[in-house]
């Protein structure tokens, strides 16, 4: 009887602590997060990747889901963000225009050996923002909690 007591006050006890902590947590974020990437200078890799951002979209809307997506470029699949060589920069435009929740991170490194190889500067469309590398900005959104996609 004595155990059974003991047992119950301390159950109590940590009801006590516990119950609070729980109350005060914050609800889980309920979106979705994904990563896309490309770098490789291929058009039909490029318009896949697109593809994939718009029938991501289309479904997380139909379900009434909240999604979070970023395409990432680095190598050759920089030329996918570059102003002068986009051949998917109209389709861009339009996703970014309409897309708040959808970002596009070109990666320095790569634009740096471009401008020094090809002896002018690189410039990049205003739709994506410049990361330091494009490798280690795929890590961080992971580590973030974004699924990873290679198109």
């Amino acid at each position: 009887m004595m155990y059974l007591r003991k047992l119950l006050i301390g159950l109590a006890a940590l009801l006590a602590f516990a119950l609070p902590a729980v109350a005060q947590a914050p609800a889980a974020d309920d979106t979705w997060r994904v990563a896309l990437h490309v770098n490789d200078n291929d058009v039909g890799k490029m318009n896949l990747t697109l593809n994939n951002v718009q029938n991501i979209l289309a479904d997380f809307k139909k379900s009434n889901r909240k999604v979070e997506i970023e395409v990432v470029t680095y190598g050759p699949g920089l030329h996918m963000f570059r102003e002068d060589t986009s051949p998917v920069k109209a389709r861009i435009q339009d996703i970014a225009l309409g897309n708040p929740n959808v970002r596009f991170a070109a990666c320095n490194n790569t634009a740096g050996n471009m401008a020094k190889a090809e002896k002018k500067e690189i410039k990049i469309m205003s739709e994506a923002t410049i990361v330091p590398s494009g490798v280690v900005h795929l890590v961080e959104l992971q580590r973030k909690g974004f699924a990873y996609v290679k198109p």
